[in-house]
């Protein structure tokens, strides 16, 4: 009788684990996070210098800035949205705090007034695609221009620069340059600690409140969203100020970290980048889906593959070509996905 029971025990504890393994495996987070890891064993065989301390520390850094506009990305994403503008409002959130601190401004309310500069233009964006009734890709891809003008008009096209020679107090440029420059404890990147912090933030506010319920609920049908109650275009607009707000926030930390802006060139592309993270890590173009977790993880894919590619002396153009076939194939894998669920549904 007890061996009967005992053999009925094991059976059952090993049908569990095979279901909680499929689940897992199921999940889209994994098979990213079993990517990352390939490309890291593979790299770490390939060249000494990868396992580095000072080289993982790097690639954190490298993919900080893009790390936290992703996070904002996701929340579009999610909504069903896209935001093309995110590295014209980068750059101009940038030169404003620049341009502040250099008239002797304080630091703290010059950063403030460059967020705000983020923030407001994700809500421009935002009313446009919803109130405006006007597609966010066309929306965005026009403040993309807009905004890359007003940075170039404010500028007059020349650089501007955080330093004592132009005009900002020593103590501002200081504090203002730690935040992009300085390293906690000696070691860890400022800019990291920041990705951190705005990923454990993005990562409660989606999966612990409602407000990531509601974002939810819009991405994966607005019509249900709307009969439950749900104020879809608001939250939608929500979404839009917190890329908005990220965008500013990463790009005040690039002039933190080399105090030079300049509006025709900073921030060109970067949304590129940013998508990409976004979507490797699990976000649907189509709304409804991905996770933060998925998004860091798509974040350190780019990353270590720029890295890798730097390592192995590989030409930087194979670098775009790289990252142009991962967002291809991201978005054809959740696809494909995303018909098969369909069709075994």
């Amino acid at each position: 009788m007890n061996n009967t029971t005992n053999l009925e025990s094991r059976k059952t504890l090993g049908t569990t684990s095979k279901g909680l393994l499929k689940q897992l495996l199921a999940k889209r987070e994994s098979g990213v996070f079993i990517a990352l890891l390939l490309m890291c064993v593979f790299l770490s065989l390939s060249t000494s210098a990868f396992l580095s301390v000072r080289n993982l520390l790097n690639i954190g850094r490298q993919v900080s800035l893009i790390g936290i506009m992703a996070v904002g990305m996701t929340f579009v994403l999610i909504a069903r949205e896209i935001d093309l503008s995110i590295g014209s409002v980068y750059a101009l959130a940038g030169i404003v705090t620049s341009m502040l601190l250099t008239s002797e401004v304080n630091v703290w309310v010059s950063i403030a007034g460059g967020l705000s500069v983020g923030a407001i233009l994700g809500l421009l964006s935002g009313w446009l695609s919803t109130y405006g009734r006007l597609p966010s890709f066309i929306t965005t891809l026009g403040m993309m221009s807009a905004v890359r003008g007003a940075a170039l008009l404010i500028t007059e096209g020349q650089p501007v620069t955080v330093s004592e020679a132009a005009g900002a107090p020593a103590l501002s440029v200081a504090r203002f340059t730690y935040l992009g420059q300085g390293r906690l404890f000696d070691t860890v990147p400022m800019q990291l600690i920041f990705l951190v912090v705005v990923t454990l933030i993005g990562g409660v506010l989606l999966s612990k409140t409602v407000l990531g319920f509601k974002i939810y609920a819009v991405g994966g049908s607005e019509k249900a969203a709307r009969v439950s109650g749900i104020r879809v275009f608001n939250i939608k607009m929500i979404t839009f100020a917190v890329m908005g707000f990220l965008s500013a926030l990463a790009g005040i930390l690039c002039v933190a970290f080399l105090p030079s802006t300049q509006a025709g060139r900073t921030g060109v592309g970067i949304e590129m980048d940013v998508i990409a993270a976004a979507i490797v890590g699990g976000a649907s173009l189509t709304g409804g889906e991905g996770t933060i977790l998925g998004t860091l993880l798509g974040v350190l894919i780019i990353g270590v593959l720029r890295n890798g590619l730097v390592l192995l002396g590989i030409s930087a153009f194979w670098q775009e070509t790289a990252i142009g076939l991962v967002i291809i194939l991201a978005v054809g894998l959740d696809m494909w996905t995303r018909s098969g669920r369909q069709s075994a549904s």
